[in-house]
This record gives C-alpha cells, sequence and structure tokens, in this order.
C-alpha cells in the first residue's frame, strides 16, 4: 500500500548528466530520511546520497561535488541530480524510504525500496 516508483535512468555519455526522481505514494502518515543507493552486479548495494527531512545531507566521497540530493515534501519525491558522470557511476539506482504508513502506530517507521533504474555511462 505504500510505493516507491523511481524514474529517470538510462544511458549518457561520459562528461554528461542525468536526473533520477523517486517518488513515494500511497497511505503515507510521513517520511523521514530518504536515500539513493546503487549496485553493480555482483557487488552490494552502496549508498549515494540521503537527506533528512530537516533537509540535512550526506554523500558518498565518489560523488561529492558531482551529485546533488533535493527532495521535495509536498510531492513525498526525492531526486538525485548527476553531473560530470564517469564510467563507473554505471549501476541500477535503488530508492529507499523511511515511512510512516497511515495504516499503522504513528511513529512506527518501515523501509521501503524502489525497482531499482538502471543508469549506464558511456565512454
Amino acid at each position: 500500500q505504500v510505493q516507491l516508483v523511481e524514474s529517470g535512468g538510462g544511458l549518457v555519455q561520459a562528461g554528461g548528466s542525468l536526473r533520477l526522481s523517486c517518488a513515494a505514494s500511497g497511505s503515507i502518515r510521513s517520511i523521514n530520511r530518504m536515500t539513493w543507493y546503487r549496485q553493480v552486479p555482483g557487488n552490494q548495494r552502496d549508498l549515494v546520497a540521503g537527506i533528512n527531512n530537516d533537509g540535512s545531507t550526506n554523500y558518498a566521497d565518489s560523488v561529492k561535488g558531482r551529485f546533488t540530493i533535493s527532495r521535495d515534501n509536498a510531492k513525498n519525491t526525492v531526486y538525485l541530480q548527476m553531473n560530470s558522470m564517469e564510467i563507473d557511476d554505471t549501476a541500477v539506482y535503488y530508492c529507499n524510504a523511511i515511512i510512516n504508513p497511515a495504516y499503522v502506530a504513528r511513529g512506527v517507521m518501515r523501509a521501503y525500496w524502489g525497482q531499482g533504474t538502471q543508469v549506464t555511462v558511456s565512454s
């Protein structure tokens, strides 16, 4: 009854830009942290960037200065603006959100994942 839907992935040349979006929908009372992860086949899922509901952010060292995370609380949506992209940014990108669904007690948070979106950076 709560789902995250990602969009914006695709193919881009090295040095180019992409913007990912992740919209949360369903019976939502509140959303705390929203985070982008990425995963290359055979590897673990790694944190890319996160943003708390107060707007504070953190980034993986590999993307600092190139990626920017933001959120629109009115739309329950988080964005990842990716600039100066590198071949090593190629991965499946997943959205994660910590949500208090409306159908559970207030303050009980649950983690939800999107289905993932492929990002491929070519040389």
